[in-house]
C-alpha cells in the first residue's frame, strides 16, 4: 500500500497474496513458515486490512484509490464508505451502478453523456507534460449517507474510456475526484522505481519471513530516497536544474557514500549535467503540448 503526499509518495505496508491452493494446504503452509491459522483472502480483503491498520495506528487519509481488482468489490468499498474516507476506484466498462433510471453498465451509461457535459481537465504533471483527458461525472442516488459518482475519463486522441466509483462524505468538485484518480499512477511509479531503485522484486526466498524482511528492507530503501527528495524539494533548485529525484539520490548517495571516489567534484558535475538536460527536455516537453492544446 502506498501513501501519496502533496511532497511525495511512499509504501507504507505489505501482505502476501497467499492463493486458495495454498491455504487449503496446511502442511504446505507450514513448511514455507506461514502461520496455521492463515485464511485465504482475496487482493481487496488485504486492502482493507492494511487500509484499517494504517486508520487504526491514527494515521490520516482522505482517499483511498485504486484498479479495477478493487473498485469491483462492493465490501471494500462499503468498508471505506463505514469509514467515512473517500475513494476513487477504477472499474470495468462492464460494471453495473444504479441509477434514477435503472440500473446501467458503465459503459452504456458512457454513451448517454451529452457533449457538454465533457471537461478538460488535467490529471496531474508528469514528465512530458500534463496528463489531459476530458472528463465527465453521473451522480449515483442512494439513501445512504454521502456523495457518490461514476467518474468517466475519455482519452483526447484514441477516445479510450476509463470508469470510476467514486464517495465522499460530502459533496466534491469534479476537479478533486479528477486529482484522486491521477493520484493512481504514484503505486505504478512506485512498483517501477521500488525494483529499479531498491531491487523490490530482486529477491529468490522460500519462507515467508525472508519474504516480509526482504520487502520490508526494500520499503525501507525507498522510503529514504523519498523523504531526502521531499527535504531537497524544500529548497529551491539551482537554475536550469530539476528538482533531485529518487534515481539521482540514488546515484549520489553511492557515490559519495556506498563506493565514495576521489574524483567527487567530477561526478557531481555529471550530476548536474543530467539535472540540466533533464531540465530541458521535460520544459519542451511542456512547450510542446502547451501549442498543441
Amino acid at each position: 500500500m502506498v501513501y501519496a503526499g502533496k511532497r511525495g509518495h511512499a509504501a507504507v505496508d505489505r501482505e502476501l497474496y497467499v492463493p486458495r491452493s495454498w491455504t487449503s494446504a496446511p502442511d504446505r503452509c507450514r513448511a514455507v513458515g506461514l502461520a496455521e491459522e492463515t485464511t485465504f483472502a482475496t487482493k481487496p480483503e488485504l486492502a482493507a486490512r492494511m487500509v484499517a491498520r494504517f486508520l487504526d495506528a491514527g494515521h490520516q487519509a482522505a482517499w483511498v484509490a485504486g484498479d479495477e481488482v478493487y473498485g469491483g468489490n462492493p465490501k471494500l468499498r462499503t468498508a471505506l464508505e463505514e469509514r467515512g474516507t473517500g475513494y476513487v476506484l477504477a472499474v470495468a466498462c462492464s460494471h453495473e451502478v444504479t441509477t434514477g433510471a435503472g440500473k446501467f453498465r458503465a459503459d452504456i451509461l458512457a454513451k448517454k453523456v451529452p457533449k457538454r457535459a465533457w471537461q478538460k481537465l488535467s490529471a496531474g504533471a508528469g514528465a512530458k507534460g500534463h496528463r489531459v483527458y476530458n472528463w465527465a461525472v453521473i451522480d449515483l442516488p442512494d439513501p445512504r449517507p454521502g456523495s457518490r459518482q461514476l467518474l468517466i475519463r475519455r482519452n483526447r486522441s484514441t477516445g479510450e474510456l476509463a470508469y470510476y466509483r467514486c464517495y465522499s462524505p460530502a459533496s466534491v468538485p469534479l476537479t478533486v475526484l479528477v486529482k484522486v484518480a491521477g493520484s493512481r499512477w504514484r503505486v505504478e511509479e512506485f512498483f517501477q522505481s521500488g525494483k529499479g531503485l531498491a531491487a523490490l522484486d530482486e529477491h529468490q526466498v522460500r519462507r515467508y519471513t525472508s519474504w516480509s524482511r526482504w520487502v520490508t528492507l526494500a520499503m525501507l530503501a525507498h522510503a529514504f530516497l523519498a523523504v531526502v527528495r521531499a527535504d531537497e524539494h524544500t529548497r529551491p533548485a539551482p537554475d536550469a536544474l530539476i528538482p533531485l529525484t529518487c534515481n539521482e539520490i540514488q546515484r549520489l548517495f553511492i557515490t559519495l557514500v556506498v563506493r565514495p571516489v576521489h574524483d567527487t567534484a567530477h561526478r557531481l558535475g555529471w550530476s548536474n549535467w543530467r539535472r540540466r538536460h533533464q531540465a530541458r527536455s521535460q520544459a519542451s516537453h511542456y512547450r510542446r503540448q502547451a501549442t498543441q492544446e
